[in-house]
């Protein structure tokens, strides 16, 4: 039988202190858009690329959103409540990022369907493919 560690990883505990710092810039009134550019400066090559083009799509197409980092990732809100977000690849030493939805997005499809899309480079179809994932999720 395999062997489990037990507590978090180096890699969870710096995301759970990053989400604690995040709460308290938020609570100051201090935390936002600045804070996701600021994330985005810091992403290793493969997950410029993708948070970048995915913010870029945001602000032209979804003004209303407000865009602020959770855990340090990219993510975005609408009327106080997040939204999607996109998970760095390089945070988790993942071979891909993923953009997942929260539960207020309207993705719902029957009794089951994704909240999660892996995303490998940011091209015109995938961008494409991910604004019509947040048309629908905006509803």
């Amino acid at each position: 039988m395999a062997e489990t560690k037990k507590g978090f990883t180096a890699e969870e505990k710096a995301a759970i202190k990053q989400a604690a710092a995040e709460r308290k810039r938020q609570a100051e009134g201090e935390a936002g858009e600045q804070d996701l550019l600021t994330a985005i400066e810091g992403m290793t090559e493969q997950d410029k690329p993708i948070a970048e083009g995915l913010h870029a799509l945001v602000k032209r197409d979804f003004p209303q959103l407000m865009s602020r980092t959770w855990y340090g990732y990219p993510a975005y809100v609408s009327d106080g409540k997040m939204v999607f977000f996109y998970q760095l690849a390089a945070k988790f030493k993942t071979r891909y990022g993923h953009l997942g939805f929260h539960d207020v997005a309207k993705l719902d499809d029957g009794v089951m369907w994704p909240t999660a899309f892996a995303i490998l480079e940011w091209n015109d179809d995938v961008e494409k493919r991910v604004k019509d994932l947040i048309t629908r999720a905006l509803g």
